[in-house]
C-alpha cells in the first residue's frame, strides 16, 4: 500500500510541470499506479519515472501519461478512444476514468492478459481489449474521437490516421532511438495538422511481426 501523502506529492509535481486539468489530476490521483508494477517496484510507483514491466516494455512516466491525457481532452468531450500499446494497463485505467469507451490494442499476450485482470479488479467496465499489431489499429470500431499511441513509429501509420474521426485528436511519439518527439495530430475537413509538443523516449512501435503469446 502507499500513503495518500505519497500520491499527493506526485500530483503536486504534475501541477508544477504544467498539468492543470482538474479531471486529469483527479484520475492520476485515483488510479493506483502501484497495482500496475511488479511488487518489487511498488515502493517506486509514485516516482515520476518510467519503470520496467517485462518483455522489454515500460510503464510510462506519470508526467507523460498526464500530458498525453490532458492534450487529448483539451479539444472537448471525448467519447471513444483507441489506445495503441496497452502495456501494464496504467494509461488505459486513467483513460477509462475520463472517456466513455476505451479500445486498447496490445501485441504481447501476457501483458494484455495481466492488464485485463488488473482493470477488471479495479472495476473498469468500459475497456475493450484486442491482441493485435498496433499499427493496424482497430478498424471495426472506428472512427475514434481520440487515438493515443504509447510506442513510437518512424511516422504516424496511415491506418491510424484513417481511423481518426473528423475533429479528432491523436497523441503519438514519432522518431527513432536517437530522437523522438510527441506530436498532437488533429483531423478536420481539410486533412491533418500536426503540432510538436516535446521530446520523449518511448519503446518502438513494432509492426509486421507476429503477436507474442504465452
Amino acid at each position: 500500500m502507499t500513503s495518500p501523502r505519497t500520491r499527493e506529492r506526485l500530483i503536486q509535481r504534475l501541477r508544477e510541470q504544467g498539468i492543470s486539468d482538474a479531471r486529469v489530476l483527479a484520475a492520476m490521483r485515483d488510479v493506483p499506479r502501484h497495482v500496475f508494477v511488479d511488487e518489487a517496484l511498488a515502493s517506486r510507483a509514485y516516482e515520476d519515472t518510467a519503470l520496467p514491466i517485462g518483455h522489454g516494455q515500460t510503464i510510462s512516466q506519470p508526467y507523460i501519461v498526464a500530458l498525453m491525457t490532458q492534450s487529448l481532452l483539451h479539444g472537448g468531450r471525448i467519447a471513444k478512444v483507441l489506445e495503441i500499446g496497452t502495456g501494464s494497463g496504467y494509461q488505459t485505467a486513467v483513460l477509462a476514468q475520463l472517456v466513455d469507451e476505451v479500445y486498447t490494442v496490445e501485441r504481447i499476450e501476457p501483458l494484455m492478459k495481466l492488464a485485463r485482470k488488473r482493470l477488471r479488479e479495479l472495476g473498469c467496465r468500459n475497456v475493450h481489449f484486442r491482441l493485435s499489431d498496433g499499427g493496424d489499429g482497430w478498424a471495426e470500431h472506428a472512427p475514434y474521437d481520440g487515438i493515443m499511441v504509447t510506442a513510437a513509429p518512424a511516422e504516424p501509420p496511415r491506418a491510424l490516421l484513417e481511423q481518426l474521426a473528423l475533429g479528432g485528436r491523436m497523441l503519438i511519439p514519432v522518431g527513432g532511438p536517437a530522437a523522438q518527439e510527441l506530436r498532437l495530430i488533429r483531423r478536420d475537413e481539410t486533412g491533418f495538422g500536426s503540432e510538436r509538443l516535446e521530446p520523449v523516449n518511448f519503446v518502438p512501435l513494432v509492426s509486421g511481426r507476429e503477436k507474442i503469446k504465452n
